[in-house]
């Protein structure tokens, strides 16, 4: 596994402040039968921005999206994915702010026990990998308004 670069304390807490504005952290999957994995997306319209991210961090790539309308800017997102996003969350949870830190904390403290590096699952560890992935997925900003 390819690791992330060492960050400075000042990295750290600007990425955390980005990711806690522009940022995403999330589950996806590439391919529909394939398992969820985790991933940090920033998204900006400005890409010096998202480079200067992708140098700090020495992982990730950045893409274009797509331009539906004239009127609109170009727009581009960072993405880093599975270990390496976890190794950046490592660094950046004790400085997230809004949910993405509730969501943050429990990747780092459950994705790995419920996960099989094989892919191949029984059916008690398939239920507590759902279970674990229903919980993160209702960790959003309406839902912690409420309490």
């Amino acid at each position: 596994m390819r690791s992330i670069n060492e960050l400075s304390d000042i990295d750290v807490g600007y990425l955390a402040g980005i990711i806690d504005g522009e940022g995403t952290i999330g589950l996806t999957r590439i391919h529909s039968r394939e398992n969820r994995r985790p991933v940090v997306s920033i998204s900006n319209n400005e890409r010096p921005l998202l480079e200067h991210i992708r140098s700090a961090v020495g992982a990730g790539k950045i893409t274009n999206k797509a331009c539906t309308s004239p009127h609109h800017s170009p727009s581009f997102t960072y993405v880093i994915v599975g270990r390496q996003a976890l190794s950046l969350l490592e660094r950046v949870t004790p400085f997230l702010r809004t949910h993405k830190a509730e969501r943050s904390k429990l990747l780092l403290n459950e994705y790995a026990l419920v996960t099989q590096r094989n892919g191949r699952y029984t059916a008690t560890q398939l239920k507590a990998k759902e279970d674990f992935e229903a919980r993160f997925l209702a960790i959003r900003v309406r839902a912690l308004k409420r309490q």
